[in-house]
Formats: structure tokens, C-alpha cells, sequence
């Protein structure tokens, strides 16, 4: 280290003896895994270097000053940027068509072969390729015959360059020796731009089986007979295809079965194979007859000569079938099986052009026609079960229950119309029989229910169970059935032949009409209204005049006084009260009451005369 104004120049550094440490600051580092440089932040030894004051530029100026010379100092030339050769000459290649010579030692039609190829030499990295183009049944391996890479010139380890490259000389590589006769024109001008001169280029030699092979072969004239051999030759994978319809319909099951003909002309052959269409119930065998030939006349023989189980020889056969035999139209029997030609492809047709002169090839429309639908009767009910219900069985095999409406269904469940009627019978027995007819408005059925009576030798209980009620003279075909408007009060109701009169409703029925009385004929509403005027009358009175414990203790005074009276016939005396309530008002006058006490052998108390006030309601007993 030179010393304070020193120059740094031999003699004038002091070496500091105390100094032991010579190390040189890092300057290699890794940051986010990537390797950089940066400058060093002391000198040798831990010295402490000083911030460069100079700018870029003046950096620059120095290192282009030169010698400082008498008139000033000389500037130089930046140097030219490097660009590296394999950024030049990228995709840059040389192509040179070349052939080469093979001897073929095994084959007595030819000696040599001569094979084209292509020379492809890469600029950026002076490597090479050769490609012969591929032709179709050649028999050779073709294609890429040298992959790419840098070619050996001799066996000093040199290696092939362009400029070694030119028309019209031999290159020896691996063993072959190829001739390069022509070659692009980027090749030829880059050449002639490196200072190279391009021989003229030559003719490219074709390979002369090649050629032999490309020019047409006379025909041999052959003479006039059979020859299988030669029929084999000319008609092999040649076949005739024929649109067939087998006609099975005689037998049981039968049916008609598509199929396809195949005539091979190489062999005078036919085979026939059924077409499968999905879910069509047959086993899937295609070959319905394998390929055979097939007789057409069989010669006279003797009936009993077991021939079944032989095989037919020529000695047997007449007439084999032949194609003549075979057209559209056309109906051939094989092997006992009738088949219906309707359809030929483009080849059979082509065939039969040229061979036979047929020129006629409209296909036969063999489209089974539809079945007229036959309309269907309806047969007429028999009376077991609803219409409806019975009518399934006309319409499918499996029966399935009417479709029912679920929002009426849910909007009406649980809502019962309930009527007390009376039978019409001329029966004497059957004048005081009384039910209870339910109408559910939920799917609009009817159930009657009998009271059961003791002592009346009618055990009661369900008379008729739910279920759908037509009205007098609707037909099967359009059942009416009954609905709520039809039932007033004296209205008859035939079910099932029975004939029931309305007496009496229940209450509800009274609301649910009154609630509904846009859906409901006034006459129905009005008729069940003035059922139950008299009741809301008596009602009424009572409410208004008594109060209900001394109505309930009047009722039981005048149950007990009857019930002293043994026998007492309630039923009867209940029809008088409605026979002399003519108006059906619920009230009679004093004389009319007494007088049916006196006829009954009712005594009349005068305490519970005044109690009752001479009015006596019919429900009441």
C-alpha cells in the first residue's frame, strides 16, 4: 500500500507488518433461491474501500481512452455486439437431392436398386439428416434412414461441413455412398454468398424395376373354357350382395325374416346371414347357411338311395346356382328355404350391368303396410263394481284403478252428508224400516246404514257398502251418479233397484248447503230450510220461555209418568202426533192433545198440562 501522496508504483508501497488478514469480501450470493453477483462492500483485509464518484459515462469514456498523445487523446470504436451462430443460422437448413446404389442379391428380376433420398444439413449446429419419401407397398424400410446428428468425415475425428457439400460429388457416410445432384435455391445461394461455386446440377437416376414395373403388361390371350384357377384370380374378394326376405309365415311362429345374400364369384359360393334387429326374441345367430355351393337341379336317382345322409357331389348335381339366378324380384329357393330378392348393392349392380346388360334396379318396397286400428268396443257393464273400475279391464291386460282427484280428495276429506230415508217397499214389514244414507264428498260415494231395532227381526247394520251410485236410466257408456243437489227432502233415490225416500237431514248438511250455496240449486237449499224451519221454532220458543234445567226436569217428569203406563207403544203414538201435525209446524192444539192422551190412556195431569202449556213437540216423547 503506497504511502499518503505516494503514487502506487514499485519502491513506493509501505508494507504494513501489523496486517495479517488478506481475505477478499464475498461478492457471490443467493437471494429467493437464484444466484447474483454484487459488489464488494470492503477491500482486501477489511479495508475500507471508497464510493466510486464517477458516472456511468465517464466509467465508459476511460475504458475507450487510449495514450495520451500530442494533439489530445484518441477514441475508439465500440466493439460490434456478438451474436452466437446458432441465433444466425436457426432453421436455416441445406437440402441436396441425392440417390445411392443397393445391390439386391436374391431376387433374379433385378441386380441393383436405386434409392432417392434427401440431404438435410442444419446450419446452427452443423448436423445432418438423410430421409428417404416413403412409397406405398414398397416392401422397404423408408422414412428416416440416418437420424439427425453430426456426421464423421474420416478417422481423424473430422466432421462434415457445408463447405465440404456441393453438386455433382460422391459423399461417402456409414458405408453408402450417396451422389448429390441437385439441391434447393436458399441452398445454391447461400453457397454462392460463402464464396463457393455450385457445379451445374445432374439428372436424378430412377431405379429401373421402378420404371419396368410402371409400364403395362400385355395381356395374355387365354383360351375358351373353365378355369378355376383364373377365375379365382380375377373375381377374388369380389362379392355379390343381395336384399333378401325369408317368408317363415306357413309355419307355427313363423314370421318374415330379413337377410343377406352373399354370392362369392371366386368360388361359385353363396352364404346366407339373417339380420338381428335389438329386442327382436331370436337367438343372435347371424350365418343362417354357411358358405357352400348350393344345387339348383339334382340329377334323376333312386328314391331309395340314402342320399341324406351322403355329402352331394357334381355326379348328383345337374345345375349348381350361378348369378344368372340371382336378381331383383327374383324369388330362389335354398335348401328348401324361399327367399325374396328386393335390394342389390352398387357392386352387384355394377356387375350385372357389364356381365348381363341389366340395366332395371328398382328396389321392391317390401314394408309390411300398418294395420288398419280397428275401433274398440267397449262391452256393456255387467254391474260389478263402478263403471269405471270394470272399464280398466277393457282398456289392459293388468287392470289399474281409476285415477281419482286428490285436491278434492284433500279438500273434502272427512265431510259426510248424512240423511235418514225410509224404504218403499210394499212389504208391510219393511214400512217402518229406517237408514242412514252418507254421502262422502271426498270421492262422492254413497254407504247406507240400518239402525238395528231390537225385537224387530231385522238384525240391521250395514245395508250397502261404499261406493258409486248411478241414477235411473244413465247409460254405461255415460254414467251419472248422484250428487248432493239431488237430495231433497221427499225426494225418492233408487239404488241398485231399491227405492229410498228422504225424511230427514242432519244438521251439518243444513250448513254445509248454506256455506255452499253457489254450487247448490236453490230448490235444494230452500227444500232443507224449510225441513228445519219448525225446529229452530221450537227452539227457539223453548230457549226463550224456560230455562234448560226446568226443561230437562219437565222432560223427565212426563218420561217417568209414561213409563208407568206398561205397554206403551212409542211408535204409534209418535205416527199420530205426525198424523194430526198435518202443517208439520212441531205444535198441536189443546183438543187435539187431549184426545190422543185419552185414545193412549195417557192421564192427563192439570199440574203438568200447565207445566207443557198445551204444546207438545213430536220429537219430544
Amino acid at each position: 500500500e503506497p504511502g499518503p501522496g505516494l503514487p502506487f508504483l514499485p519502491g513506493c508501497a509501505i508494507k504494513d507488518p501489523t496486517k495479517t488478514s488478506f481475505h477478499r469480501s464475498q461478492t457471490l450470493d443467493f437471494k429467493n433461491g437464484y444466484a447474483f453477483s454484487r459488489l464488494p462492500r470492503e477491500g482486501v483485509g477489511g479495508d475500507t474501500l471508497f464510493e466510486n464518484q464517477l458516472s456511468q459515462d465517464e466509467l465508459d469514456d476511460l475504458c475507450t481512452k487510449g495514450a495520451t498523445l500530442t494533439y489530445g487523446q484518441v477514441r475508439r470504436t465500440e466493439p460490434s455486439r456478438f451474436t452466437p451462430a446458432f441465433v444466425v443460422y436457426d432453421k436455416k437448413v441445406l437440402k441436396f437431392d441425392a440417390y445411392f446404389q443397393e445391390e439386391v442379391a436374391i431376387s433374379p428380376e433385378e441386380n441393383y436398386r436405386i434409392r432417392q433420398v434427401g440431404i438435410y444439413y442444419y446450419l446452427e449446429d452443423d448436423s445432418m439428416c438423410i430421409i428417404e419419401p416413403k412409397v406405398k407397398n414398397s416392401g422397404l424400410l423408408q422414412g428416416k434412414l440416418m437420424k439427425r446428428h453430426r456426421v464423421p468425415k474420416n478417422e481423424q475425428g473430422d466432421y462434415y461441413h457445408w463447405k465440404d457439400l456441393n453438386l455433382g460429388i460422391d459423399l461417402p457416410i456409414y458405408g453408402r455412398t450417396y451422389r448429390l445432384v441437385n439441391c434447393d435455391s436458399f441452398t445454391k445461394v447461400f453457397l454462392e454468398s460463402q464464396g463457393i461455386i455450385v457445379n451445374p446440377p445432374e439428372e436424378l437416376v430412377s431405379d429401373p424395376y421402378t420404371e419396368q414395373r410402371r409400364t403395362p403388361v400385355q395381356k395374355r390371350v387365354v383360351p375358351a373354357g373353365p378355369d378355376p384357377f383364373r377365375q379365382f384370380l380375377i373375381y377374388d374378394t369380389k362379392v355379390l350382395r343381395f336384399y333378401a326376405i325369408w317368408d317363415d309365415t306357413n309355419c307355427a311362429f313363423g314370421d318374415h325374416h330379413p337377410c343377406i345374400i352373399h354370392y362369392f364369384l371366386a368360388d361359385d359360393t353363396v352364404e346366407v346371414r339373417e339380420v338381428h334387429k335389438r329386442n327382436d326374441g331370436r337367438d343372435p345367430f347371424p350365418v343362417l347357411m354357411r358358405r357352400q355351393r348350393l344345387p339348383k337341379i339334382f340329377v334323376d336317382k333312386n328314391k331309395s338311395f340314402p342320399s341324406c345322409v351322403l355329402e352331394i357331389t357334381d355326379h348328383e348335381v345337374q345345375e349348381w346356382y350361378s348369378p344368372k339366378d340371382f336378381g331383383i324380384g327374383k324369388t330362389v329357393t335354398l335348401l328348401g328355404r324361399s327367399f325374396f330378392i328386393y335390394d342389390c348393392d352398387k357392386f352387384t349392380q355394377d356387375f350385372y350391368r357389364e356381365k348381363y346388360g341389366i340395366t332395371d334396379f328398382q328396389p321392391v318396397d317390401v314394408n309390411e303396410k300398418p294395420l288398419e286400428k280397428v275401433p274398440q268396443v267397449i262391452p256393456p257393464y255387467n254391474g260389478f263394481g263402478i263403471p269405471e273400475d270394470s272399464l280398466q279391464n277393457c282398456l289392459s291386460l293388468f287392470p289399474k284403478p281409476p285415477r281419482k282427484d286428490i285436491i278434492k280428495m284433500l279438500e273434502n276429506s272427512l265431510k259426510v252428508l248424512r240423511y235418514q230415508v225410509a224404504l218403499e217397499s210394499p212389504v208391510p214389514e219393511d214400512k217402518n224400516r229406517r237408514f242412514i244414507l252418507s254421502y262422502f264428498l271426498s270421492d262422492d260415494t254413497i254407504s247406507i246404514y240400518e239402525p238395528p231395532v231390537k225385537n224387530s227381526g231385522i238384525p240391521g247394520g250395514k245395508y250397502l257398502k261404499r261406493t258409486k251410485v248411478t241414477k235411473p236410466g244413465s247409460t254405461p257408456e255415460n254414467p251419472l251418479y248422484y250428487e248432493p243437489s239431488d237430495f231433497t227432502i221427499g225426494s225418492t233415490i233408487e239404488v241398485f233397484g231399491h227405492r229410498f225416500v228422504i225424511i230427514d237431514a242432519d244438521e251439518y248438511v243444513l250448513n254445509y248447503l248454506e256455506r255452499h250455496a253457489e254450487s247448490f240449486p236453490e230448490a235444494t237449499v230452500q227444500s232443507i230450510r224449510d225441513h228445519f224451519l219448525p225446529r229452530k221454532v221450537v227452539v227457539e220458543t223453548t230457549s226463550s220461555g224456560i230455562p234448560k234445567k226446568d226443561l230437562d226436569d219437565l222432560i223427565v217428569e212426563v218420561q217417568k209418568e209414561l213409563k208407568l203406563r206398561q205397554p206403551f207403544n212409542t211408535r204409534q203414538f209418535h205416527e199420530t202426533f205426525h198424523h194430526f201435525d198435518k202443517e208439520g209446524s212441531g205444535f198441536l192444539d189443546k183438543a187435539i192433545f187431549l184426545n190422543i192422551c185419552d185414545r193412549f190412556n195417557i192421564p192427563s195431569s192439570t199440574i203438568l198440562l200447565k207445566k207443557v202449556r198445551w204444546k207438545e213437540c213430536c220429537a219430544c216423547g
